[in-house]
C-alpha cells in the first residue's frame, strides 16, 4: 500500500486496466479498480476505505463488465455512483439490458443533426444563448455566482420527457436541499439523481458522472428528449486527476495529468443526439467551475473547445444582486444562428450591440463622466439597458409557467403573443419591443 494505491501480485496476464476487484478487510470487503501496472504488479484503488487491509490480504477479480441496468422505474430516485438506490424509497428495479459506463458516442456520421429550439425557462438563455434540442452546453462560474441556483432553475422549467442530474462532488447538505427545493415532488417524479459528495473517494466521484451518462442514453434510447445536468466537469476532472498522479502519471497543465484531457471529450462526446433516425436525444448543460475567476484556465478553455456553447456566469453582475448572473455579451450558442430566422436573429444582434455599447461607457456613466447628448447611440444604450436588464431577470414560459411581462416601457399588447413555430414563446419579439418602444421613447 502507498497512499491510496494497493499493489496487487500473482495475477499477471489475467487482469486489464479499469477491471474490478475486492481485497479482504477487517471489517469485511473492499472494492478496487485496477488504475494502472508497475512492475509487474497491478495498481488498485479503493471505492472506499482502506482501513483494515493487512499486508497479504487476498484479493478477488471479479469477472463482468462495469454497467448498470437502468429503466423507468428509476424515474423519481435518487442513486449512488454504483447505481443503488440511497433515498430509503426500497429496492430499486432493475432493467434486462445493461449500459456500460463507459460507452462510444453514436459514430460521427450516423448521428442525428441536433433538432429545434428548447424553452429552457430562463429568458435571457432563450433570447441571446438559444439552445436547442441535443445541444451541449457548458454553465461556467466560480463558486458563490449562483450556478446552483441557475441548475435548479432549468431542471424546474425546461421543456423535457426526463431530466437526469449528476451531482459529482457537491456538498452534501446540498442534496437534500436541492431535491427538496429546487426540484420539488413533481420535479423528481420525471428525474433520476445521481449523487457522489465531495467526501467520497476519487473513484466514486469519476463514477458518478459515468453512471449518470449511461441513465441519459438509456433514455435517450427510449425515444425520449433528455436534460442532462452535471455539476460539475470539474470535480470531475479533478477526481480523474488524484487518479493519475496516484498512478504515477505526470501532471501537466495546473497538475493535471494527460489522463484528464483525453477523458473530458469521452464523457462530453456522448451526449447530443442519437443515431440518425431515431427520435431521442440528450441536451447537456454541464457546470464548469472556473477556479480564481480564470476563465481561461485548463479546464475550463479545455471543455469550452469541446461543447457547442457556454454560459457565462459574472461575479461583478452577482454582486449587484441580479440574478441569474449571467453575462451576455461573453455567453454564446454556436447553434443559435442557424436555429433563429433573420429577423431575430437581426433583433438578437442589436440588443447585444446596444448592451455592449452600454457596458463600454458603464464606468464613465457610474462616475457620472458622461453627458447626455454627447453620443445618440450611447444615449440610446442608456435608456434601453433598465428595460434590458430587468427582462434579462424574468424567467420564460418554462414547464407549466404563465409567462412573466417585461417592463412598463418596454412592452406591448402584442410582445408575449407572438409564438414560435412549436407553440413555444418567441422571446425575440419581446425584445424588438423592447428596443423599439425604448429608442422612441429615448428620442
Amino acid at each position: 500500500m502507498e497512499g491510496l494505491l494497493v499493489e496487487v501480485t500473482g495475477a499477471a496476464g489475467a487482469i486489464g486496466l479499469g477491471a474490478r476487484l475486492k481485497i479482504d478487510a477487517e471489517s469485511g470487503e473492499t472494492p478496487c479498480e485496477v488504475v494502472g501496472f508497475r512492475d509487474g504488479r497491478a495498481l488498485a484503488m479503493p471505492f472506499g476505505e482502506l482501513q483494515g487491509v493487512t499486508l497479504g490480504a487476498r484479493a478477488t477479480f471479479e469477472d463482468r463488465q462495469n454497467s448498470i441496468h437502468p429503466c423507468s422505474a428509476w424515474l423519481g430516485r435518487v442513486v449512488n455512483a454504483f447505481g443503488h438506490a440511497i433515498d430509503d424509497k426500497g429496492v430499486l428495479p432493475q432493467g434486462m439490458q445493461s449500459y456500460p459506463l463507459r460507452a462510444a458516442p453514436p459514430p460521427a456520421h450516423q448521428r442525428a443533426r441536433i433538432g429545434g429550439k428548447l424553452d429552457l425557462g430562463v429568458r435571457a438563455l432563450n433570447t441571446f444563448v438559444t439552445c436547442c434540442k441535443g445541444q451541449r452546453m457548458g454553465i461556467f462560474a466560480a463558486s458563490g455566482v449562483g450556478k446552483s441556483m441557475l441548475l435548479g432553475m432549468l431542471a424546474r422549467n425546461t421543456d423535457a420527457d426526463v431530466i437526469v442530474i449528476g451531482l459529482v462532488g457537491e456538498r452534501g447538505r446540498e442534496l437534500k436541499e436541492f431535491i427538496e427545493d429546487d426540484l420539488g415532488p413533481e420535479g423528481l417524479k420525471r428525474s433520476v439523481v445521481v449523487a457522489a459528495t465531495s467526501d467520497e473517494a476519487p473513484l466514486l466521484r469519476r463514477q458518478a458522472a459515468y453512471v449518470a451518462m449511461s441513465t441519459a442514453e438509456y433514455f435517450r434510447d427510449q425515444g425520449l428528449h433528455v436534460l442532462l445536468l452535471m455539476d460539475s466537469v470539474t470535480r470531475f476532472a479533478m477526481a480523474q486527476r488524484e487518479i493519475g498522479l496516484s498512478a504515477g502519471e505526470p501532471p501537466a497543465a495546473k497538475g493535471y495529468t494527460p489522463t484528464v484531457f483525453a477523458e473530458l471529450p469521452r464523457l462530453l462526446e456522448r451526449a447530443g443526439p442519437g443515431h440518425e433516425g431515431t427520435k431521442g436525444s440528450i441536451t447537456a448543460l454541464f457546470a464548469v467551475l472556473v477556479e480564481g475567476d480564470d476563465h481561461n484556465e485548463p479546464i475550463s478553455d479545455a471543455v469550452r473547445g469541446i461543447l457547442d456553447g457556454h454560459i457565462v456566469l459574472d461575479r461583478a453582475i452577482a454582486e449587484r444582486g441580479r440574478y441569474p448572473a449571467i453575462n451576455i455579451l461573453r455567453s454564446l450558442s454556436r447553434a443559435m444562428p442557424k436555429c433563429n430566422s433573420t429577423a431575430e436573429q437581426e433583433v438578437v444582434t442589436r440588443a447585444r450591440a446596444e448592451l455592449a455599447a452600454y457596458e463600454d461607457m458603464a464606468e464613465l456613466i457610474r462616475l457620472g463622466a458622461y453627458k447626455v447628448g454627447t453620443n445618440p447611440e450611447v444615449d440610446r444604450a442608456i435608456a434601453l439597458n433598465g428595460p434590458l436588464e430587468t427582462f434579462a431577470v424574468s424567467t420564460g414560459t418554462g414547464r407549466g409557467r404563465k409567462a412573466q411581462r417585461m417592463p412598463r416601457a418596454a412592452r406591448s399588447s402584442r410582445s408575449m403573443a407572438s409564438t414560435a413555430m412549436s407553440g413555444r414563446p418567441t422571446w425575440s419579439m419581446s425584445v424588438r419591443t423592447a428596443l423599439t418602444a425604448t429608442s422612441a421613447t429615448a428620442r
